[in-house]
């Protein structure tokens, strides 16, 4: 017989019937007599009772290891009372074995598939049993219900769907790019798609009107838990409509996904809060909203003091000194402190002052425990306090330096103690964040970069600023942020060609560079190109958020370690002689090969 339906969808409707079920035996359970089965496919467990009256099948079922591929026919009858399981769609059923056929015997296999304490190498060496796991075959379900509800949402919306070239141009103005040496044209290269961003740009130039795409994007670039180097994005472009009229098709495309794919009602409408608000208040553009804490400023009160620290950081034309109150934070003991000390040196922070509020009445070091109290003035202390809210019991941290050292290691530490204190709320906080600035001076190269891309629109009124005034000109970018991940980010486009040439001469980008790089955008601009804008979701990052997971390598089937490497497959390996010859490329030896021992 055929399979009739799968192991988990068997419940009290086939009650009485007979039918045939094949997939992998989860546990066998010999109880003296009688041998239990857990067979287990993609929809979840059902229980197999083998009786020795059967004996040809109970022959059979002793021979059944885990993981063995075998295929069951049997009835289906109601479990004894006492024995049912309400967690299983089929946990008031069971089947009797009529027969069973071993479809495929297994080697015994590198971990129990319920083993909860696997380390990720093994998972992703034996990627394929661990995908055979419940959670993963959960989360990958909820990946392709998620990606059909933003499908149906924007095929109801008027939205083609139109697949755009993956060999593309080396434009590298944004992340390192992965490059595909031509075998045909000797000396030249293609590059792998950072996004279809131009591509989409000039379909709305043919016409097209609205678009999208779920589409893979590579960046060759530092790995961490929200990125790889090969990710699918939920890619959308729309003309004819304003920032505002975009911005409520995709808030209302983030709802239907949520509640197509999860069950859950996001809260609507989205908050919306500027960029400037976010940094000031939460050091982040990302900011999680689940944690109530907020940064203090006090810059302008620290050009008044003496004390070297905050004085001099204060003075500085991009420095920034602010404070971050815990609530009760006058608990924690020195290693903690030192703990978070440590933990803020990853974003650049060379210390973390603090001072514990013992007694908010004594502004001094009788009522304020810290080693920098003696440096502030009694007037500072109490602005210090009046501007924190600080009461006793608080603990106050501290950080001084250039605005995106602090910002960085105080928006992190900000988010890691409302974790670790029990500050955040256990809820969906989405967020619009908007008016980005249009570009981002960069201190190493001593340039302004574009802060989204360089085809972002200007705010209007901002047209001639982004020329005299750079550091203020606001562009027309907005975030999608949903508790602390960024899952989506767009702006409205340059759709005139005299200010995209604009901004590319704002970036440095000579005349010569512009139509090399992007002569055939400045090229379609001429011909009657329509205001348009739009957006990229990371469809990984929000699949990650729906399942809980912790890593967006638990919801992509075969991902790439921290380090770039697929240890499944065991790639990324060497190549031979002849096929480098082909592409007419020669490889350096390593510094470190190329030394004698």
């Amino acid at each position: 017989m055929k399979r009739t339906d799968y192991c988990g969808l068997i419940d009290r409707r086939y009650l009485g019937q007979t039918v045939t079920l094949a997939g992998w035996v989860h546990r066998r359970r010999d109880h003296g007599g009688v041998i239990f089965i857990d067979l287990r496919d993609r929809e979840g467990l059902v229980q197999v009772v083998c009786d020795p009256d059967r004996a040809e099948t109970f022959a059979t079922a002793e021979t059944l290891r885990n993981e063995f591929c075998i295929q069951v026919t049997g009835l289906v009858r109601p479990r004894p009372e006492g024995t049912t399981n309400a967690s299983l769609v089929s946990g008031e059923v069971e089947v009797l074995a009529h027969t069973i056929a071993v479809l495929n015997a297994s080697a015994t296999p590198p971990f129990q598939l319920d083993d909860e304490n696997l380390s990720e190498t093994v998972r992703l060496t034996h990627r394929v049993l661990d995908l055979r796991r419940p959670q993963m075959q959960q989360n990958l379900k909820l990946r392709y219900k998620t990606a059909m509800a933003a499908r149906r949402f924007l095929d109801d919306e008027g939205f083609v769907d139109i697949e755009t070239p993956i060999l593309y141009k080396s434009t590298p103005e944004g992340a390192r790019e992965f490059l595909v040496p031509s075998r045909i044209h000797h000396g030249q290269f293609y590059a792998l798609p950072q996004s279809p961003q131009l591509f989409k740009q000039m379909l709305m130039m043919a016409g097209f009107d609205r678009y999208y795409q779920i589409v893979k994007c590579f960046r060759d670039e530092d790995l961490r838990a929200d990125r790889q180097p090969e990710f699918t994005q939920i890619d959308i472009e729309t003309s004819f409509l304003d920032e505002l009229e975009i911005r409520g098709i995709m808030e209302r495309l983030v709802l239907a996904m949520f509640r197509d794919a999860l069950g859950v009602e996001l809260p609507n409408p989205f908050p919306i809060m500027k960029y400037a608000d976010a940094m000031r208040d939460y050091g982040s553009d990302k900011p999680d909203l689940r944690v109530p804490l907020k940064l203090t400023e006090l810059t302008d009160l620290m050009k008044t003091v003496d004390f070297k620290v905050f004085r001099g950081a204060a003075d500085l034309p991009n420095g920034r000194v602010a404070a971050l109150r815990v609530p009760g934070g006058g608990t924690l003991t020195r290693k903690e402190i030192d703990d978070y000390t440590t933990f803020v040196a990853i974003y650049g922070a060379k210390g973390l002052a603090y001072i514990k509020v013992n007694d908010v009445t004594k502004v001094s070091e009788e009522g304020l425990q810290s080693p920098i109290v003696k440096f502030l003035p009694e007037p500072v202390l109490r602005e210090i306090l009046a501007r924190t809210g600080a009461a006793n019991g608080d603990l106050i941290f501290f950080g001084a330096d250039r605005e995106k050292v602090v910002n960085d290691a105080l928006g992190a530490l900000r988010a890691k103690v409302g974790h670790d204190r029990g500050f955040a709320t256990k809820e969906w906080k989405p967020l619009w964040v908007v008016d980005f600035p249009m570009f981002e001076y960069d201190d190493e190269s001593k340039t302004w970069a574009a802060r989204h891309h360089p085809f972002t629109a200007p705010k209007d009124g901002d047209e001639e600023k982004f020329e005299s005034d750079p550091a203020h000109a606001i562009a027309k970018a907005y975030d999608v942020v949903l508790n602390g991940w960024e899952i989506g980010g767009g702006s409205v486009r340059i759709h005139r060609p005299e200010i995209q040439a604009k901004v590319f001469a704002s970036l440095k980008i000579s005349p010569e560079d512009q139509q090399r790089k992007f002569g055939f955008l400045l090229e379609s601009l001429k011909y009657g190109a329509p205001p348009h804008g739009g957006i990229a979701f990371g469809l990984d990052r929000i699949v990650t958020l729906m399942c809980g997971a912790e890593s967006i390598r638990d919801v992509i089937a075969f991902p790439k370690t921290q380090r770039g490497q697929d240890l499944l497959i065991d790639t990324p390996t060497p190549v031979t002689e002849q096929q480098l010859r082909d592409l007419h490329i020669r490889v350096r030896a390593s510094d470190a090969a190329a030394k004698p021992a």
